[in-house]
């Protein structure tokens, strides 16, 4: 969403072994604020600019990709460096490896993408203080009504392909029945 920044925008891990480059902005930032991004983080909230994978580039080193838990019970597929074992981002299981969580703290500039959005603020730390005016949810929120025009476009265009692979996901699911 992040109007009036430019881009592509560079970003990787500590050690700079991956690399990658947003060459658009991202559909949206959240800023989470639910106790299993406090847990994976090991901080108040995890900052995330959910963006479409092919519009990422690998300019790096392949990271590892490390499956664990999440409070839906899908898991989640994270990110990290092989080297410095830094999370660059995570596919979540409803997109898969179609979408990026990008963590924003991993931009070579990260106050280029401040939050759209605060969720689960219903379990944020006590001693966050949200910015006056930000838009905040207790839990998630309705896609339609916070998302600009233009990301829920570039969603409704990626919903074939996000059908394609939860579809192909269930055929292997039953297959192992």
């Amino acid at each position: 969403m992040t109007p009036g920044v430019a881009f592509p925008a560079d970003g990787g891990c500590d050690c700079r072994a991956v690399r990658y480059r947003m060459h658009t902005a991202p559909l949206v930032v959240h800023c989470c604020h639910c106790r299993w991004c406090q847990r994976e983080t090991g901080s108040a909230f995890a900052l995330n600019a959910m963006i479409e994978s092919d519009r990422v580039t690998h300019l790096g080193i392949e990271p590892e990709i490390v499956d664990t838990p999440s409070e839906s019970g899908l898991g989640q597929r994270i990110a990290r460096c092989l080297r410095c074992r830094v999370a660059v981002w995570s596919h979540y299981a409803g997109a898969g490896p179609l979408t990026r969580f990008v963590r924003v703290g991993t931009l070579d500039d990260p106050d280029r993408l401040p939050p759209d959005v605060h969720i689960f603020t219903a379990s944020k730390q006590p001693w966050v203080v949200l910015p006056p005016g930000a838009r905040a949810f207790d839990a998630y929120y309705d896609r339609d009504e916070v998302w600009s025009p233009a990301s829920l476009e570039r969603r409704r265009a990626l919903l074939p392909r996000i059908e394609a692979y939860r579809a192909a996901l269930a055929r292997r699911t039953d297959g192992d029945a």
